[in-house]
């Protein structure tokens, strides 16, 4: 798996899990998913990924 997918594959599911979380917990969870979504624009802009970066160092080939 590469960088670029591990990204895309945990940003996705970040965004799922907190949906379902603020369905059945409380609907302060849909928080996450604008973190998540706000944090895909500034990467956008940047170049700069948090969540790349620690898949990189987890072992992940390739770039963005």
């Amino acid at each position: 798996m590469t960088v670029g997918r591990g990204v895309t594959l945990l940003a996705g599911s970040f965004v799922l899990i907190s949906i379902l979380l603020a369905w059945l917990v409380h609907p302060w969870w849909i928080f996450l998913a604008v973190f998540v979504g706000l944090n895909l624009v500034q990467s956008s802009f940047t170049g700069f990924c948090p969540a790349a970066n620690i898949l990189r160092a987890l072992g992940l080939r390739g770039e963005m």
